[in-house]
Order: structure tokens, then sequence, then C-alpha cells
């Protein structure tokens, strides 16, 4: 994937904790240059859930320095794709020249097993969208 202009791709949850986080981390890391990433949620918890910390470091995929951010963040932003995972009515429409909604539970509060199946959906997810887009 190698577009003469990055894709600019953002991806939306609740709280920005967990879904919307790992999606951002898949596209930067299977995007490269080719795509700029973002999540944001419509009511940000503030913080990147310890659980999507450890499940993405498993895969080598360091959130630590991610942050919660709201939408507020990326207004103003044009995007080729915006994806709304699970938010239903509490993701305003957002701008954008594809829209997708994955209807993906929030992992929050599964066991591990579950928040990985999430993560790996997620990750296969994020890499036909980005196959998509080129």
């Amino acid at each position: 994937m190698t577009p003469a202009t990055p894709r600019r791709v953002l991806f939306v949850c609740v709280e920005n904790s967990n879904r919307s986080q790992m999606a951002e981390a898949f596209a930067r890391v299977h995007g490269g240059d080719a795509v700029e990433a973002y999540s944001a949620g419509s009511s940000p918890s503030g913080h990147v859930n310890p659980k999507a910390i450890r499940f993405m470091d498993e895969l080598g995929h360091d959130l630590r320095a991610h942050a919660s951010k709201s939408l507020d963040a990326v207004v103003g932003l044009e995007f080729d794709a915006v994806v709304t995972m699970g938010c239903g009515d509490r993701c305003p429409s957002v701008p954008a020249r594809r829209r997708e909604e994955w209807a993906l539970p929030d992992p929050r509060d599964m066991d591990d097993a579950g928040y990985r199946r999430v993560r790996d959906e997620i990750g296969a997810r994020v890499l036909a969208l980005l196959r998509e887009i080129a």
C-alpha cells in the first residue's frame, strides 16, 4: 500500500479505551506511511484500558503512549474512512468518503479468551479495510 497521499482513517467507539485504540494501532502498524490512523470516543474514558495494553503487547503493539481522546481532537480533519464500533447513536456522524459500522462487542469486561477474539477480529477487519482503501 503506497498511495501518493496517505489515507486518513478514524476509528470511533464510546470510550476510546479498547476497540478503537486497538484498531488505530493495527492501522498504524499495517498501514505504515500509507495510512494516518486516528481514534476517538464519543464519551472518552480518559485512559486506555490496561487490558487493551496487555493484549496488544502480546502482538508487539505498544499502546502505552496512546491516550483516550474525544472526537473534538479530530474536528476539521477529512477522512477517507470512518469506522464506528458498536456505539450506535452515541457515535455522531463524522464526514468521510467511506463509513462503516463494525458491530463488535466491547471487550472491556470479557475474559482473556473473549478479549483476544475481539482483538483478533479487529485486526482482521483493519487489514481488509486497508486493502480496500489502498
